[in-house]
């Protein structure tokens, strides 16, 4: 079966990439969808400009990383085990606002990802009104690689590594031909995956340069997830039995290889290194001190990354009978399919748009005022 075609609506039909001249053809222009018109429009209400101090200041509020923790002590689990003992207090400070960096760092090299992907689209998708939204997405994911950029460089310099775990999803998602890899992948699972940590660190973080940065971003991220879930209403339930298996068994795996190795100690060794801590020892540490049902519990808390993801999934139509189990281990499925359609975090993107309005309402004054004198 080629991954390609796994495709019914003709919304989001593909052409080959190289295939420029199919995209000029004269019927094609005006054989648009109105599907993705009031995401578009609605671009306009969630402007903002990482690079304008009237939005972000990044020169705003500064910390002092060596006194000052950006996120609680409790959002580094490696503190709540014997690790903490081999560390003196600034050394605790310090592996705490590491491990920020390192959730950050893999926000940034997400966004990236996003960013490349939603160009992709924009040179395979046929319907002008699909390319006209993934274009708009590509705007707004290459400002969030410049708002992270700038946050990451303000406060350290620099960014870290991307760990082998994201950094393989994202090139499988991105250079796939296969669009339900694309959507899946990049609108459900990394998406799904940062409203999760959009909105546990938009309501913990101690500095609010960060908790700024983080409002706007899930006022782009709030409608990014609405073109995949587009995707998912009017193609899921057209699978036959054999495409269904087959998408849904590479989301379950994605998920799983997501869950057991996204926040591995594997992944930070970077970071211990600075410490003088074996990751493996760590990684026993930490196994040690949280047990599966931990990992459980933690999973009630409606704004848990893998709860948010597990959420989208079912939601879309992806999760059936053959691969419930997966997710049944972590979470109650039944009590999910009782929650409304919403993303964690929508009331704080909501109120971040409305600020933006504001802000864009005194910016167009501005400019009609100019355009007057």
């Amino acid at each position: 079966m080629s991954e390609r075609h796994i495709t019914y609506d003709r919304i989001y039909n593909t052409v080959d990439r190289d295939n420029f001249d199919s995209l000029i053809e004269v019927d094609r222009y005006a054989d648009r969808t109105d599907a993705f018109d009031s995401i578009i429009s609605a671009t306009v209400d969630h402007f903002w400009d990482p690079t304008d101090t009237r939005y972000v200041d990044f020169n705003s509020e500064p910390l002092d990383l060596t006194e000052q923790l950006i996120m609680p002590t409790d959002f580094c689990i490696e503190l709540k085990t014997s690790v903490a003992d081999k560390l003196d207090a600034q050394q605790k400070i310090r592996l705490a606002n590491q491990n920020t960096r390192f959730i950050l760092s893999s926000i940034l090299h997400g966004e990236q990802g996003a960013l490349s992907l939603s160009a992709s689209l924009t040179q395979i998708l046929r319907d002008p009104g699909a390319m006209e939204y993934a274009a708009n997405q590509t705007r707004e994911e290459a400002r969030h690689v410049t708002g992270f950029t700038n946050y990451i460089t303000t406060r350290w310099g620099t960014p870290l590594q991307s760990g082998s775990t994201i950094r393989s999803l994202l090139n499988e998602i991105v250079k796939s031909p296969a669009v339900y890899k694309k959507l899946i992948g990049m609108q459900m699972l990394i998406e799904g995956l940062a409203m999760g940590a959009f909105a546990t660190i938009q309501r913990e973080t101690h500095d609010p340069l960060l908790k700024r940065l983080i409002q706007f971003t899930m006022s782009d991220e709030a409608f990014h997830h609405k073109f995949g879930k587009i995707w998912a209403d009017r193609t899921i339930p057209q699978l036959t039995e054999e495409e269904h298996e087959h998408v849904e068994l590479w989301a379950a795996e994605a998920f799983q290889v997501l869950l057991f190795n996204l926040v591995n100690a594997e992944q930070k060794q970077e970071i211990y290194k600075e410490f003088d801590l074996d990751w493996q020892w760590v990684r026993s540490a930490v196994l040690e001190a949280f047990s599966e049902e931990d990992r459980r519990a933690d999973m009630t808390n409606n704004t848990n990354i893998f709860r948010v993801l597990i959420k989208t999934l079912l939601k879309a139509g992806i999760i059936t009978d053959r691969t419930r189990h997966v997710y049944q281990a972590w979470v109650d499925m039944d009590e999910l399919a009782k929650e409304g359609d919403e993303v964690a975090g929508h009331d704080v993107a909501m109120a971040a748009m409305e600020e933006l309005k504001l802000i864009n309402g005194g910016r167009q004054k501005m400019g009609a005022r100019f355009r007057t004198n």
